[in-house]
């Protein structure tokens, strides 16, 4: 399936991954953004997602339902993991790009029974609209591109927003791609740390380098996280699992 996407002014695809059977990318502008297993939901194949999915599975036991707000929905990939792994979830997925939900669900249905709210508009704007205060299990940044990321998503003040959303056990998950150097995952890593008691990070080992370009996760908690936390994570993978906690992250930005 393909669809212009006018506020883009680019076309999105979804084609078959090619590797199994029910699974799908979605790619906007040439470049693969999603990928979705209509068969196996709970199975996440980029490597970055999968390790959001390892904090899911930390802030709640599998089969206990969650509250999600999801900045960036692509193809809903992690809204689909938190729906088949905890029923009963409600979940919000902001898309800024007003035409992407319907074309994704055209073609990609969620699986029976998930409660995602989809919400058409900015990232930061949506906030106040997409859950009370002080009530989200997890919230999940995912919309950063590299040299047009939005300024306005990369402030402490837009951390500390999102921040307010979360229960006092909750989490933020980011996902920052950089190239070699990591100077904007440096960036917004000292913006979380700004704003949660606990900022901490999770990558493949060789990025922690800054030597390579790659995906790293930033995870944020009001308190700090349970140091249990580091040896799941490092155990879940994907491998080369690299994680650090708070002190751990510190050290590398001093050698970033």
């Amino acid at each position: 399936m393909r669809r212009f996407l006018k506020d883009a002014g680019v076309h999105a695809e979804i084609t078959p991954d090619g590797f199994t059977e029910g699974g799908w990318v979605l790619s906007i502008g040439g470049a693969e953004q999603s990928h979705v297993d209509l068969a196996r939901p709970e199975e996440i194949f980029y490597e970055y997602l999968r390790r959001i999915g390892n904090v899911v599975d930390l802030v709640a036991p599998a089969g206990e339902p969650v509250t999600a707000v999801h900045l960036g929905a692509g193809a809903l990939t992690l809204a689909r993991y938190v729906a088949a792994t905890r029923p009963g979830s409600a979940q919000v997925a902001v898309e800024l790009e007003r035409e992407l939900p319907a074309f994704v669900l055209e073609a990609l249905p969620l699986p029976a029974g998930a409660d995602v709210r989809i919400v058409v508009d900015d990232a930061r704007a949506a906030l106040p609209h997409v859950a009370a205060p002080g009530t989200v299990d997890l919230v999940v940044l995912d919309v950063f591109t590299g040299r047009d990321d939005p300024g306005h998503l990369t402030e402490p003040s837009f951390y500390a927003e999102a921040a307010g959303l979360l229960a006092p056990h909750g989490v933020m998950a980011v996902n920052v791609g950089d190239d070699p150097g990591l100077a904007f995952f440096a960036a917004q890593a000292r913006a979380a740390r700004a704003v949660f008691a606990d900022v901490w990070c999770l990558a493949d080992q060789r990025l922690l380098t800054g030597r390579y370009p790659g995906n790293l996760i930033l995870v944020g908690g009001r308190r700090p996280l349970p140091r249990s936390w580091a040896e799941h994570f490092a155990a879940a993978g994907p491998h080369p699992a690299g994680v650090l906690d708070g002190l751990g992250l510190e050290e590398l930005l001093g050698r970033l």
